[in-house]
This record gives structure tokens, sequence and C-alpha cells, in this order.
């Protein structure tokens, strides 16, 4: 029998393991696997191969069982009642790449949009693609005010890893030369439409001091050799980027990382196993692997390797770490300063405004771009030209022009229907804010060990909210697009600060956020913990601050970087 055991404990043990094959996992997959690793990478969700598992990729939409694939109101009602929180997302196209809520049930003490997608790549197949540098007005804005703790790290730190990162992934974006938001290693552009070039040249004259640009966007428009090479392909411009892309043009752990990783012959994907516990071995003072539960056979199992890295995502690393108890750590794994599940930031969204385009009728644009306008943060820039005395921080905005199409209601029957339909409809444009929310303690998430979720593990219970920092932001969202669009003529220009709640950004941050002191913060420059230096968290829990510019390659920096450090401290023997 001990020969059994340790021939078992062998088969399961690895250089390194990976929880989660999202965009953080598959960075940590593809970098510990080039660097010589054995790899095995641990997805709580089911296998989606690139391409093969894309089932309506090449959906007509005459294809759809449901008009224009949106599902019945009883569906999502009975299924997916948070789900459907992000509007367009959630259709007869895209559900498979969604939680079911009645299977995936939590608490809200406020209400939070905890927006989730269980599968190999996870969200990096429906993320938005946004791609933006930090600049250090972030990095230091948490030491400069006095907020929370400060960044252990600054832009200098990051940029090369920024730098490799986008080589790899492929970012389309224009230099700007803005401090606020560095430049990159970009592809060539998107184009603007006439109305964006229009209202770029009108607004800008108007308010010199705020940027309109387009998107940077992890999307290939002159695709490298090494892009080729992994079968990735030039964006088509069909903006069915969320059902997963067959041409690879969109960066994505699937299309990408994942595929790299397996190249070396040095990973393993493990999918539907849910981990459990970070188990810790009190006699090495150390952990030295993880739990898991079948998702499929309910049976647990255990897998071991010398480093760890978590990269969940920011709710389920910090529900991790709650859930890893054991003598040593009696309040959750590594959570020695009580900062796990805390601070839990996202971008808060859903207000600016729109408008109405005259004089353009007779022109329009070819294809449907995946991406649009962005307009860099031009609040609270360090100058008291641009010092707002009613909030900190900042927002930037995100939006485009574009004329009604074939997803329009026209009205009508018959004939007349289809002539409605074959002629596009008239021209608007509009601005969205994206906009940073503060890391407040009390902004938090506990287990919930009273309710189970259907593999009978413990649930969560949200508690957090914007508050009065942010709620002054919004109004300034809302007035500054407003009168944007104003100074470029357009007609019937409407504010609006809709409805929002913590979450529909899908940018959660800050549960388990890095820090300089072991007393206020779990993890340390490297993205570390500071209580076990072995396990390393890169997703969004490790963030410090929010930013206000969209975080995901913020995280495949973090990632990149804390892979070849934990490498080199491994041969050096300092894990």
């Amino acid at each position: 029998m001990a020969n059994l055991n340790i021939k078992a404990r062998q088969e399961n043990t690895y250089d390194a393991l990976v929880v989660g094959s999202g965009i953080t996992g598959g960075w940590a997959a593809k970098e510990l696997t080039e660097r010589g690793l054995k790899v095995l990478v641990l997805e709580r969700g089911g296998p989606v191969k690139h391409i093969e598992d894309y089932p309506t990729a090449n959906t007509a939409p005459w294809e759809t069982k449901y008009p224009r694939g949106r599902l019945p109101s009883k569906e999502m009602k009975a299924r997916y009642p948070v789900q459907q929180r992000t509007g367009y997302a959630l259709t007869e196209h895209t559900r498979h790449f969604f939680v079911r809520d009645d299977e995936n049930p939590y608490a809200e003490t406020k209400r939070f949009d905890w927006i989730r997608g269980y599968h190999v790549g996870g969200r990096s197949l429906i993320w938005g693609r946004q791609s933006y540098r930090w600049s250090d007005l972030d990095f230091t804005a948490n030491a400069r005010e006095g907020i929370a703790v400060d960044w252990p790290i600054r832009y200098a730190d990051l940029k090369p890893w920024y730098d490799h990162v986008e080589r790899y992934i492929g970012v389309s974006g224009q230099p700007e030369g803005l401090p606020q938001l560095p430049d990159g290693v970009f592809q060539p552009p998107m184009e603007m439409n006439c109305v964006e070039k229009a209202f770029k040249s009108k607004a800008e004259q108007r308010f010199p001091d705020r940027r309109i640009t387009i998107g940077r966007t992890a999307h290939l428009t002159a695709p490298t050799e090494e892009q080729l090479a992994l079968g990735r392909g030039k964006c088509q411009y069909r903006n069915l980027c969320i059902r997963g892309c067959p041409f690879g043009a969109y960066f994505s752990s699937n299309s990408a990382t994942l595929i790299s990783a397996e190249r070396t012959g040095r990973l393993k994907i493990r999918p539907n196993s849910i981990v459990t516990e970070i188990v810790f071995d009190e006699k090495k003072n150390r952990p030295d692997g993880v739990r898991i539960l079948d998702a499929q056979t309910g049976k647990t199992e255990d897998f071991y390797a010398k480093v760890i890295f978590v990269c969940a995502s920011a709710i389920p690393t910090a529900w991790l770490l709650l859930n890893s108890r054991s003598r040593r750590f009696p309040n959750g794994f590594g959570n020695g300063s009580d900062q796990v599940g805390r601070n839990i930031m996202d971008h808060h969204l859903g207000a600016g405004a729109r408008a109405d385009v005259e004089g353009f009728d007779d022109m329009y644009y070819s294809g449907r771009r995946p991406n649009g306008l962005y307009v860099p943060r031009f609040r609270n820039l360090g100058d008291a030209k641009t010092k707002r005395p009613d909030y900190i921080r900042g927002f930037g905005y995100q939006g485009g022009a574009g004329r009604a199409g074939w997803d329009r209601e026209p009205g009508g029957f018959g004939a007349d229907r289809k002539q409605a339909l074959i002629n596009p409809g008239p021209w608007n444009i509009g601005l969205g804010g994206f906009g940073e929310i503060l890391p407040y303690a009390d902004n938090r998430m506990t287990l919930n060990t009273a309710v189970k979720d259907k593999h009978g593990l413990p649930t969560i219970t949200f508690d957090a909210a914007i508050r009065d920092n942010e709620k002054a932001m919004r109004k300034d969202m809302a007035a500054s697009a407003a009168e944007m669009l104003e100074a470029a003529g357009f007609k019937n220009v409407r504010p609006y600060d809709g409805d929002y709640a913590l979450g529909l950004g899908i940018h959660e941050m800050g549960t388990a956020r890095m820090g300089r002191d072991p007393k206020t913060s779990v993890l340390n420059a490297r993205n570390q913990m500071h209580e076990c230096r072995n396990v390393f968290i890169t997703d969004g829990a490790a963030m410090t601050s929010a930013a206000c510019v969209n975080p995901s390659l913020t995280y495949m920096a973090l990632t990149a970087r804390a892979a070849a450090f934990a490498v080199e401290a491994g041969k050096k023997g300092d894990l």
C-alpha cells in the first residue's frame, strides 16, 4: 500500500500547478513551460478546443432558434438571472460560455453582478479585448492620496513585460504620446468611420485636453510570423468575437497561450477539476499541492508541485484562499493580514451620453469593426487645471458611431419590412464612461457555509457598493460626454446615468492585494504570498487599486513577470 501511495503521488507531481485557464492561467502555463517546467493546469469547467468548440462561430442570423438569438425571458429568469444583466452578451449564440446561475448561486447583501464562464479558456473567450497600459499616475495614486496601501511596483517594473505581452498577443492601436496612457508595441490601428473622424476633429478643437483615439484592442491587423505559426490570422471585421473566433484573430488562451504551452510538450490540462483547497504540509511548513473535486465523478484527488500559480480570477481565487483553512491558517490560506476577500473593485460604467447624427446619410463603412473610440482620462492628472473638487481619480470613455443595421426593428410587414431592412438606419453615436473605484476595506466577500452549490461547496456572500466618490464621478461622466457630443454639433444629445452595481464591469479586482507590508497586504512585489513564497497570485485579486483602464493587459504582464521570477527563484532554492 505504501508503494502504491508513493507511485500515485509521483504520478500526480509536477514542477508547477496552475489554477485556472483564463487570461492569466494561460499566460502562466505558457511562460512556465517555455522556461522548462512540467505544468498541470487545473480548470473547474469543461474542455473547449480552439475552433472545433465554437459551435455558433459561423451561425447565420436566419439559423437561430429564437429571433435575433435572444433567449426567452422565462429561461433567462430561471437559469440566468444574474448573467442576463450583461445585456447584449448572453444570447442563444453565447450561453454555453456563461454559467447557469441556478446551478451556481451566491448571496448579495448589496447587489453584485458576478458574470462568469467556467470552461477551458475562461473569460478570455468573451472579454472585451481592450488593452491599455497603466502609468505611474495609477501606480502612485494610493500613496499620493493616502488611500489603502501603496503599490510595491511602478511602471518601470512592468514596462518590459508590457512589451513582451503586446508583441505576443498583438495589440492594434495608435500611439498618442500621453503620459497617463503609455504607448505600447502596436500593430496598425483600426480606422475610424466618417462620423467618428468628424467628432474627433470638432470635439478636440473645443476640448484640446480630451484626446479621441481609436481603441487599443487585442486583434491582429498585421500578424507576425510567430502569430501566424500559432494558426492565428488577421481580423475579419465580423464582430462575432464573443462566440469564439475561428480565425484566432483576437487573443485568447485557447487560440494562443495554451497552444504555445502545449507545443513545449510539458503541459497537461485537466478540465472539470474544481480546486477546493491549497494543502498545507505542517511538517514542511509550506504548501506542497492542491486538492481538487472532480466535477464529473465527485471524487477528490491531490496534486503536488513546488510552485503554485493561482489564476482563477479575483473572486474564485479569494474563495479558494478562504476555503483553505488549517491550524496554520485558521482564517484562510495566507490571510494573516485579514485582507483576503476585501477591497473588491471593478470599473463603474453605465454613465455617458448618446446623440443622433445628421449630414452623413450618403456614407457607410465596410464590415463590422470589433472596436470603438477611446477617450483617455483627462481629470485629476496632477495639475491644477485638471483637478476636480468633488472627486479623486478619473475615468475614460469608450464608444463609437454607427448606423442601425439588420438587427433593428423597422416595423411593417412583407415587402415594406424587407426594403426597410435593406436600407441602413440613421447614424448615432455614444460615449460610455469607465470609472475608477477606490479600494474600500469593507467592500468584501465572505464564505457562506450555510448555502452550498451543486457540488456541495460553500458559496459566497457579497457586500460591496460604490460610494460618494464614484457617484460624484458618474455625474461628471455623463455631463462631460454630453458636452463633447454637443460641441461636435450632434442632435438630441441624451446624457444618462443608468443601472450599475459592482461586478457589471466584469473587472473584479483587489481581493488578495499586493503591498509592501505583510500586515496590510497578501502579496509582495513579485506576486508571491507574503506567508507562503511558493504560491503566486497574478489575476485580478492582486490589484492594489483599479485605475480606469481595462486591466487584462496588466494581469498578463504581472503573470509573465512573476513566472520568470518563480523559475529563477526555484533554481536558486529561494522558494
